[in-house]
């Protein structure tokens, strides 16, 4: 007896179900991005082209103009995509892991596992900030989107601040921008891939000792 299916029958694992056209444009976006990142990274940013992307992704590369319009813009999703680590519309501090921050009440473990988030988004994000961080001297363009990033890091740092400041943790010298601003220096990308590329230090080594600077710089004793 066959064992083809007619179409539309009831298998054991369920129904067959078309993807709708807004979940294959989705999965055609994500395509792009992933495409776009191995860009980046293999050639630059400014040697990278659309029509590279589009090749790589499997489409052609006015879908590529359709969904990003320019190359700036692709490149800004692909870090938004990196930074949280999916496509999905939830924003960083609203993310199950920062929930799980604003629930703790003791300071110094609120510092160790903003550090362990800070470690992900690192791992993901790096790469392709050096990118950025090469190009922003030559293109105007991303030395804005390396500003654009940097105020955004700084944004995320206030929210840590207020966590610690809610729970009467920060040293009494401190005001809530002066640590906002001592934070965010120890704790951005731009320090990260100098402790990683300039000094050798491994990703144990940047959460951990991240981790003990922030609290001995924030903390009150």
């Amino acid at each position: 007896m066959s064992g083809s299916v007619k179409p539309g029958k009831k298998t054991d694992s369920g129904p067959s179900r078309r993807p709708t056209r807004a979940e294959q444009a989705r999965a055609t976006k994500r395509r792009i991005i992933a495409a776009a990142a191995d860009q980046f990274l293999a050639r630059g940013y400014g040697a990278t082209r659309l029509d590279q992307v589009a090749e790589q992704a499997g489409v052609a590369v006015q879908t590529v103009f359709f969904h990003f319009g320019n190359k700036r813009t692709l490149l800004k999703e692909a870090l938004d995509v990196a930074a949280v680590g999916d496509d999905e519309a939830v924003p960083l501090l609203d993310r199950p892991w920062v929930r799980e921050i604003r629930q703790e009440p003791d300071p110094a473990r609120i510092i160790d596992l903003w550090t362990a988030g800070g470690r992900a988004i690192c791992e993901r994000v790096a790469p392709l900030m050096r990118v950025v961080r090469g190009a922003t001297g030559t293109d105007p363009e991303l030395a804005a989107q390396w500003d654009a990033n940097q105020q955004q890091t700084r944004t995320a740092y206030g929210f840590l601040i207020q966590l610690l400041a809610a729970r009467g943790a920060l040293r009494p010298a401190l005001d809530e921008q002066q640590a906002t601003d001592i934070a965010f220096v120890l704790g951005n990308v731009e320090t990260h891939l100098q402790y990683v590329d300039a000094c050798g230090w491994t990703m144990d080594d940047w959460q951990s000792r991240t981790a003990a600077v922030l609290k001995a710089a924030l903390l009150a004793t």
